[in-house]
């Protein structure tokens, strides 16, 4: 089998040479020996990097990626978690269409002020819910901004 030192893997594959230890590191890619100083690999490397940048481009963790392949190195992808992650997809690509033509609507629209715009105040309700734009975090009660300055650190502990 043709024996690929690590500047040639990150050559060919255009992955740098550190990202290339760091995935041997997380146990993604294995190096077969050396040749001096430089790491070696069997040039089936590239398919496997190949497979780690599509699953990189999917929005895989990779620590998820890892799972995708069997302890002798074949993949091994669960056709469950797919699905899953192109559920995930469509929910993004949802709220970024709205988002898109909510900045498109914005853009164009004929108010006088955006604050006027019955379309942009939706928007507004919608981001501020969290329906768009990520999820809020719930808190408790928050204070008054003014409260918190009239009141001294030490209250009470006189």
């Amino acid at each position: 089998m043709i024996k690929l030192d690590i500047a040639e893997v990150a050559q060919r594959s255009s992955i740098p040479a550190s990202t290339l230890r760091f995935y041997e590191e997380k146990g993604l890619i294995a190096s077969t020996g050396r040749r001096g100083l430089r790491r070696l690999f069997d040039a089936d490397v590239l398919d496997r990097l190949a497979l780690i940048a599509l699953g990189r481009a999917a929005g895989f963790s990779l620590d998820e990626i890892a799972l995708m392949f069997a302890p002798d190195g074949q993949p091994r992808i669960d056709r469950q978690m797919l699905v899953l992650k192109a559920d995930e997809l469509d929910r993004t690509i949802r709220k970024l269409s709205v988002m898109r033509d909510g900045l498109r609507h914005a853009a164009a629209c004929p108010a006088p002020s955006h604050m006027e715009c019955p379309t942009f105040r939706r928007i507004l309700l919608a981001a501020g819910s969290g329906a768009i734009g990520g999820a809020r975090k719930k808190r408790g009660p928050q204070p008054p901004l003014n409260a918190s300055s009239s009141r001294s650190p030490d209250r009470g502990k006189r």
